[in-house]
Order: structure tokens, then C-alpha cells, then sequence
């Protein structure tokens, strides 16, 4: 059974990531996963009631960490808990700090301001002054302010240097230490002040991004106003069934999909389509939960029930997309496990090496070797990374587009081959008499309400579509008959009038018709007229093709089972795409497989459930809209408003989103490798490696928080 549990506390995206290895190396857990954005732990095992264990599992890597219960009615504590705790009333990676509202922030704050001010009548002392009452007096400014900005890190580094962890608050505990014994107390005061400094900004930073990334689940309201024998009355959402009575106020948002029975207003769709346009609702029309009511007052009745959903199913997909993660993210994870013992053992090396071969003290390369300790820490990396895939993909949620991993944004990201299904994707699937033709003295009016008439019983698409064109003309017709495989037939003023497919020619097509998918109507054997068939383009199409052409994209190919001539119709309307028609979904399956082997990354857009098998093939399936259950089960990635405005916004969005991942992890190493090659060299400061961790940490999270920002 799958488990959802939320993990208070855990701010350190190192410690989330060894709590998660290790408990996927637990025996009877499986599919692990932990979202460092929101905190849950996601895992699936037999038993029922596992928070104990993992409880066990957490301390024995973390002190502080909270487990419980991730459920609906705990949302709002969820809430609460993210933007307090998220600000800094919980210290972002662990270390023991904890800037923020709450009553222990407030104090720490008043530290931290009182420890820059006893540092810096320290530092203007010891530049004025070298007398031995100055310098004791230095020594008790410096060591105050070292205790009033970090001595919630220096028990933090004692107990996991008990525990023989060797992390950050170690690290800054033994530089400390060791400044203040070399007589260095100024630099050890400043050092302390700047890293709390860093913690501080970086602290901001993360909780900014976590709580803009939150704002996600507040598509899905937690109550309905359910209407029973007259009054109104306020429930959970997941308690109202299907087929209740439910009021949705002004400005409210709607709880739960369903049908409007009474009143009219206009609805605010785009935290669920990316459509900025309002949508007019009246008795009769189709809303979905999530949309934001305007002005006026509806009333509807639900047609599912909470769980099922539009808001819960697009959070839902967004909640789980921390599942699947991309390759960098898990290159990142196995890169700081393999990471830290190297830097450990180069700056052992540092310490060790250089005093025995006579080329200074040991105390000089130690001091060294502290510095590259402290600048070399990991977590500007192991935090931005998964950081910028959730907010690329909570950024894509927000345009419209549903990514569920970062695996698969990584696709997109770098895909060069897309391929479209036609009917229902390309086209809206409805087919539309486009042109009418008529010959043997008779008008396109008279061939148009001739051909509807015959149609008269027939329930193809095709009949449908020219009985809808043909109008309400009524033309008296009798013995109506079906022709199997070719059309219909009928008398009309005591003769046959047949209408159907080129079958019924009794002479070769008309020159004008050759290649066109066309119904012909024929009147005691002869030609009289004839009607253009098509499937109407989507109005976007043509110009999401061109878009694609200016991203780069290499081969555009439409897929389909339609006929030959129908699907070169298409292709002449769209203009720069391949296609493939009469094609059976094995046939599909095939031509992707080529692609792929051409060495291509493929992306599949498809709307049907037979289109299922070719979205699970592709790199990254792309369903169209929110209907078909089987197609997004399928899919990578959903286009949620049905149509394909979203998809060159989605690839400048992953693209983005890579871009900012690459940019952050060179910046961070570039910055640590030249301050740790600036420390061996003896040119690098104890307060450098500060800045090249927490200051770099700060950056790449700033950095990544303007994906959060992208709209288009």
C-alpha cells in the first residue's frame, strides 16, 4: 500500500537525500521518494502504521525532524507549517540555525545583530591598538560575538563529530576552534558572523521559493457549501458525494468538477489551462474544480467526487512528479556521496604533506586545509538542483502544462524530433463539409440540400456533418436505403438519387476532386455534384509549427490512421510536416522506434486512447487536455487546456529550466575549485570559503526562483 508521510523540519537537502537512500535500502520499502519543495516522504509497503520506524530512520541522520501523517485534513496544517517553518523558523539545511517570525528566530535575529556589532568594535581594536590589554579585550569581543552568532552550530558540529558525521557545522566549529588557538580572533568572529549572514539570505531564499511553489495546492479549495432542503451548509470537499447540490459563491473557487444548474457567471481557468481568457458559464455548462469564480452566484451538481477531481488530479500529477527524477538530480545525489570524501582526503593531504616535506608549519597547512573543508560543502548544488526541476515543473502546472518528472522535462528539454497524432490533436476531430460542387445544371445550394435529405437516417460522421451544412431545407424523399461500405440512396421525383463514396461512380473522379476526400451525389446515374469532406484544422496548429521550426526542432511528423488523401489535405494546410497515414497504432509504434534509433529524442502528442502505446514509446508522451483517463496514465506531460498554444511555451520552459540547473552547478564548483586552489596557494581567507559555500548556496537559489517567475 502506498504511504504518505510529511517530514517537519527536514530543511537540509543533503540529509533529505541520505534519509531517502536509506530508506529505500530498507527492507520491505519500495519506490521511495521524498520532495524536498513540499516534505512529503512518499513509499509503499505492507504494513499500516510506519511512522515509528521511520521516525527511527530520521533521527538516526537528523536531529529535530518531525514525521507525520501527509493527509487531506492535514492540508492546512501543511500550509502553516511551510510558510512559518519554511522562512526560517527552521534552519534550511540543519545546521541549527533559525531565522524567522517565531519566538527563537526573533532572539536569534537580536544575536546576530548584537554579534556584527561586538565583531566590528573587535576589528576597529585590533587595527588601532596592539597592546595586551587590547588584545584580551579583542579576544572577549570576538569570542561574544563568535557565541552570539553561531553557538546553536558549534553544538550542532560537537554532537555529529561525536556521531563521526563530518559535515558543515563541524567544519565551521573546528575552523572556529582553530582560528581563535592560532591567536587569528577576529577572523574566527568574522567568520561565524559571516556564515550566520549566509544562512540568513539563503534561509530567505529557499523558504521564498518553497513558498511560491506552495501556492500550487491552493487551486483546490478544502470546503464546499453543500445546499440541502434549502439551506446552505459548509462541509469538506471530500465528503460530498457525487450528484449533491452545491453553491459556488463570488470569488470562491470551485471545490469539485460538475454541471451548472442555475445562475451564470464568468470563471477564471488559467491556474488550471494557463488560459487567461475568462470562461462563460451558464445552466447546462461543464465547470471544473480549481476555476475561480467571478461575480456572479451558481449553483451546480457535482459529476465526481473530490479525489477524482480536476485540482486533485493536476496536483496529484504535480505532487508525484518528485518521483521521477532526472538525470542530473541523480547524478547530483551520487555525485556528493562520492564528492565529500574526496575534498576530506585532498584537504587531509594538505594538512599532512606539505609540514613533512619542511614547506611550512603544520599549523599554516592545516589553517589550509580548513578552509578548503569549509569551502568545499556541497549544498548550493544538492539544494538548487531539485529546487529548479519542482519549479520548472510547478511553473509549467501554472501555463497549462502538466510535466511528471524531471526525467521527463529533461526530455523535452532536449527533444528534436516531435510527432503528432492528426484527428482530435492537429485537427478538433470534427469533420466539416469545406467545399460543395455542383454540375448537370443543378446549384451548390440544390447538391447540398439534396445530399442532406438523402442523409436523412444515417447516423456516419460524415452524413452528420452535411446534414448540420445542408440546413433545415426539408425535400420530400422516399425509399430510403443503406448501400453497405459506400453511402446511401433515395427517390426523388420517381428516380434514384444516391449519395456516398467514389464507389458509386459509374465514371473516373472529376479532375477538380482528384486527391480530395469527397461525398458525391448522383442522380439517375449521373454526376451531379459533389462535397469536399475535411477534419477543421486546430486553429493554433499551423502557427505552434512554425514556433517549432524557430526552437530548433529538426523533423515535425504527423502520424495517423486516416486515409492517404485526407492526411495530404492536412499536410497541405499545415505546411512543414511529414506524415504517415493509414497506419494501424502497431504501425505507430514502429515509426517512433525508427526515430529513436535514428538517434533522435522523441516527443509524442496524442489525444485518443488508442494513442496510449505510442505515448508510454515516445521520450515524452504529451496528452491533450484532461479527458481521456487512459491517455494521461500514459503520458509524460498533459497539455491541460486541450489544445496546443502551451507547447513551445512548455519546451522554453524545460529548456530554461536545464539551463538554470547547468548554470548553477558551474558556478558553484568554479566558484569552490578557485577558492580551494587559492587555499592551498595560501591566498584564500577563512571568510572566502564562507562566501563559496553559504554565499554561492544563496545565489544558484535566487537563481533558480526566476523559474517561478516565467509565464511565457
Amino acid at each position: 500500500m502506498k504511504h504518505e508521510l510529511l517530514l517537519k523540519n527536514l530543511n537540509c537537502a543533503h540529509c533529505a537525500s541520505k534519509i531517502e537512500t536509506k530508506i529505500s535500502e530498507t527492507e520491505g520499502f519500495e519506490r521511495v521518494s521524498f520532495n524536498f519543495a513540499t516534505k512529503k516522504l512518499s513509499f509503499e509497503h505492507d504494513s499500516e502504521n510506519l511512522v515509528i520506524q521511520v521516525q527511527s530512520i530520521c533521527d538516526s541522520i537528523e536531529d529535530g525532524v518531525k514525521v507525520k501523517p501527509f493527509s487531506e485534513h492535514h492540508h492546512h496544517e501543511h500550509q502553516s507549517e511551510c510558510h512559518g517553518g519554511c522562512c526560517g523558523h527552521d534552519h534550511e539545511h540543519g545546521h541549527g540555525h533559525s531565522h524567522g517570525h517565531g519566538k527563537k528566530g526573533k532572539i536569534k535575529n537580536i544575536l546576530l545583530v548584537a554579534s556584527i556589532a561586538l565583531g566590528a568594535a573587535a576589528l576597529v581594536l585590533h587595527i588601532l591598538s596592539d597592546s595586551t590589554a587590547a588584545h584580551w579585550t579583542v579576544f572577549a569581543l570576538s569570542l561574544a560575538a563568535a557565541l552570539a552568532a553561531g553557538y546553536d552550530v558549534f553544538l550542532k558540529g560537537f554532537k555529529n563529530a561525536f556521531r563521526l558525521r563530518i559535515e558543515e557545522t563541524v567544519l565551521i566549529t573546528i575552523a572556529v576552534m582553530a582560528a581563535f588557538c592560532l591567536g587569528e580572533y577576529v577572523e574566527a568572529a568574522m567568520v561565524t558572523i559571516l556564515f550566520s549572514i549566509g544562512e540568513f539570505i539563503e534561509d530567505l531564499a529557499v523558504g521564498k521559493s518553497r513558498r511560491d511553489i506552495e501556492k500550487l495546492s491552493k487551486i483546490r479549495p478544502d470546503t464546499a457549501t453543500l445546499l440541502e432542503n434549502g439551506s446552505e451548509k459548509t462541509v469538506p470537499a471530500d465528503s460530498v458525494e457525487i450528484g449533491s447540490a452545491v453553491i459556488i459563491k463570488p470569488h470562491e473557487r470551485v471545490p469539485l468538477d460538475g454541471v451548472v444548474t442555475g445562475g451564470s457567471s464568468s470563471l477564471d481557468v488559467s491556474a488550471l489551462t494557463g488560459e487567461s481568457l475568462p470562461q462563460n458559464v451558464c445552466e447546462g455548462s461543464e465547470v471544473l474544480s480549481g476555476a475561480m469564480n467571478g461575480e456572479g452566484l451558481l449553483t451546480m451538481k457535482t459529476t465526481k467526487e473530490f479525489g477524482d477531481s480536476t485540482a486533485t488530479r493536476i496536483l496529484r500529477l504535480v505532487e508525484d512528479a518528485a518521483a521521477q527524477k532526472g538525470q542530473r538530480e541523480k547524478l547530483i545525489t551520487r555525485f556528493a556521496n562520492i564528492y565529500t570524501p574526496i575534498v576530506i582526503g585532498l584537504a587531509f593531504l594538505i594538512a599532512v604533506v606539505p609540514p613533512l616535506l619542511h614547506l611550512g608549519s603544520f599549523s599554516e597547512w592545516i589553517y589550509r586545509a580548513l578552509v578548503v573543508l569549509v569551502a568545499s560543502c556541497p549544498c548550493a548544488i544538492v539544494i538548487s538542483v531539485p529546487l529548479s526541476y519542482y519549479s520548472g515543473i510547478g511553473a509549467g502546472s501554472r501555463m497549462g502544462v502538466l510535466i511528471k518528472g524531471g526525467k521527463y522535462l529533461e526530455a523535452l528539454a532536449k527533444a528534436d524530433a516531435f510527432v503528432f497524432d492528426k484527428t482530435g490533436t492537429l485537427t478538433t476531430g470534427k469533420i466539416t463539409v469545406s467545399n460543395v460542387y455542383a454540375c448537370g445544371g443543378f446549384s451548390e445550394k440544390e447538391v447540398l440540400s439534396l445530399a442532406a435529405a438523402c442523409e436523412k437516417y444515417s447516423t456516419h460522421p460524415i452524413a452528420m456533418a452535411i446534414k448540420e451544412k445542408g440546413g433545415a431545407d426539408e425535400i420530400p424523399l422516399g425509399d430510403y436505403r443503406e448501400i453497405a461500405g459506400c453511402g446511401t440512396s433515395a427517390v426523388y421525383n420517381g428516380k434514384q438519387i444516391t449519395c456516398g463514396n467514389s464507389k458509386l461512380l459509374n465514371q473516373s473522379v472529376p479532375e477538380e476532386l482528384k486527391g480530395k476526400n469527397a461525398v458525391y451525389l448522383i442522380y439517375d446515374g449521373k454526376l451531379i455534384g459533389a462535397l469536399e469532406i475535411s477534419d477543421t484544422l486546430r486553429a493554433e496548429a499551423k502557427d505552434v509549427l512554425s514556433q517549432l521550426d524557430k526552437l530548433g526542432i529538426k523533423q515535425k511528423l504527423m502520424l495517423t490512421g486516416d486515409a492517404q488523401q485526407n492526411a495530404a489535405q492536412t499536410k497541405r494546410q499545415l505546411g512543414n510536416i511529414e506524415y504517415r497515414a493509414e497506419l494501424m497504432p502497431q504501425d505507430k509504434l514502429s515509426e517512433i522506434s525508427k526515430i529513436q534509433e535514428s538517434g533522435s529524442t522523441v516527443c509524442f502528442v496524442g489525444d485518443g486512447i488508442n494513442d496510449a502505446p505510442v505515448l508510454s514509446k515516445s521520450d515524452c508522451g504529451i496528452a491533450m487536455g484532461l479527458g481521456s483517463e487512459a491517455a494521461i496514465e500514459a503520458a509524460d506531460a498533459v497539455l491541460s487546456s486541450g489544445d496546443l498554444t502551451a507547447l513551445p511555451k512548455a519546451i522554453r520552459l524545460a529548456r530554461k529550466t536545464i539551463n538554470t540547473i547547468r548554470a548553477n552547478i558551474i558556478f558553484a564548483l568554479t566558484v569552490k575549485a578557485a577558492v580551494i586552489i587559492l587555499a592551498s596557494f595560501g591566498l584564500a581567507q577563512m571568510w572566502m570559503s564562507v562566501l563559496a559555500d553559504t554565499g554561492v548556496c544563496a545565489v544558484c537559489v535566487l537563481y533558480t526562483a526566476r523559474l517561478l517567475r516565467i509565464k511565457d
